[in-house]
């Protein structure tokens, strides 16, 4: 997608109501940003080690078909991928397990997969709600200054025109509120104060603010223009300075 505004993946906000493991992502890639270049969610321990590339809705036919919902930017890349790996609900209480793709083909916006050993409507059925996934290692490589929307969850936004002011964590992205694309931002609670579920910062993930993304660290830096922060949740002084403080504070000894 052209220069300046990057793109950003398919996933809809609601998604997260989905009855799908909460330790995995969607093959979706976001950004891309004038510098540097960005390998394709919070800390490293919470990364997870599946992708979802399809959720499988409901048998297809007599022979085991199934049809599924497509979770993935690059489903040609179906062609490639013959093992796959099947995540139950979070009602069932099993481990992924490997699976051979016999088949597939496109109906409409979905997909119908024919995995190897399930050759009939009561097998297909046993599989309703499952996801369709392949390891995170295995995502499609991305262009260069690209990166997935996953590797974004959980990375704290900082801003360096109000000195690296830590504006919180990013819990999701909007790409359906406006024309712009959307950091949805949790806003750190002020010192001594619980947090509130709508404290909440929209921030625009457009290229000429993005400064850097440091992924070891969780971190995005960032030039916001002045009053930015102040259209949809404005931040007090009060929060500025403690944050601030919170910022400058030294950890706490092991």
């Amino acid at each position: 997608m052209a220069s300046p505004r990057p793109p950003i993946s398919r996933q809809p906000r609601q998604s997260s109501t989905h009855d799908s493991p909460p330790s995995s992502v969607r093959e979706t890639p976001s950004l891309s940003a004038p510098s540097p270049s960005l390998s394709p969610s919070s800390k490293a321990s919470a990364r997870s080690p599946w992708v979802l590339v399809a959720r499988l809705i409901r048998p297809h036919g007599r022979r085991g078909e199934l049809v599924a919902e497509i979770l993935t930017d690059f489903p040609e890349r179906f062609h490639q991928r013959s093992r796959l790996f099947l995540i139950p609900p979070q009602r069932i209480a099993s481990r992924p397990r490997p699976i051979q793709l016999d088949n597939f083909w496109f109906l409409r916006s979905r997909i119908v997969l024919k995995f190897q050993g399930v050759d009939s409507i009561n097998d297909a059925e046993a599989l309703r709600g499952f996801s369709v996934a392949i390891p995170a290692a295995e995502r499609a490589p991305l262009a260069p200054g690209s990166v997935y929307i996953g590797d974004l969850i959980g990375c704290h936004v900082v801003d360096l025109n109000l000195n690296g002011l830590d504006l919180g964590e990013i819990v999701d992205v909007d790409r359906h509120s406006s024309s712009t694309e959307l950091l949805v931002v949790r806003r750190p609670a002020p010192h001594n104060r619980p947090p509130h579920r709508d404290r909440e910062l929209l921030i625009p993930f457009v290229a000429q603010y993005l400064i850097r993304i440091d992924q070891p660290n969780r971190l995005l830096e960032m030039r916001l223009p002045a009053g930015l922060l102040d259209i949809n949740a404005p931040i007090t002084e009060e929060e500025k300075r403690e944050a601030a403080s919170a910022h400058q504070r030294p950890e706490d000894p092991a």
